[in-house]
């Protein structure tokens, strides 16, 4: 079944495990209850400052609205480009060789725009009507792209 916890859902649990994630060399910039702006998370962060990203955000807009809202804070854009915005800071905090684990409906992760490659995907199905969680791995490739320094 779905799980507001992504991170306890069975097979994604064991992924994660899996991939050796080091909760010291990784950051998750919307972990549950989010209290903190994703972008203001990421600005914290130096350029190839970390190895990988957990990257769990809202997977909609209405999901995006509810959690603003949660945090008594106004939500002006609803865009894709608000998870665009994310994109680009995750690809550029991520070191050479890190990875992003990605989340949500699809498995667009962060692409070969921003230098990273697919190395895994996982389809866990959650059964009735609920949608798909789609599990994307890419890892970095290349050094930041001029774009996102």
């Amino acid at each position: 079944m779905p799980n507001k916890r992504t991170f306890d859902i069975k097979p994604i649990k064991k992924l994660i495990e899996k991939q050796s994630v080091n909760v010291s060399k990784w950051i998750d910039p919307f972990p549950y209850p989010y209290k903190k702006d994703a972008l203001e998370c990421l600005s914290e962060f130096n350029n190839d400052s970390v190895e990988g990203v957990l990257f769990d955000p809202p997977y909609s807009p209405r999901q995006l609205k509810e959690c603003y809202d949660n945090l008594g804070m106004t939500l002006t854009d609803t865009k894709s480009s608000v998870w665009a915005k994310w994109k680009d800071e995750i690809a550029r905090v991520i070191q050479p060789g890190g990875k992003c684990i990605s989340f949500g409906w699809n498995s667009n992760g962060l692409g070969k725009k921003r230098g990273f490659k697919i190395i895994k995907i996982l389809i866990v199905a959650h059964g009735g009507n609920h949608n798909d969680t789609i599990v994307t791995i890419e890892r970095k490739e290349q050094g930041n792209l001029n774009k996102f320094a």
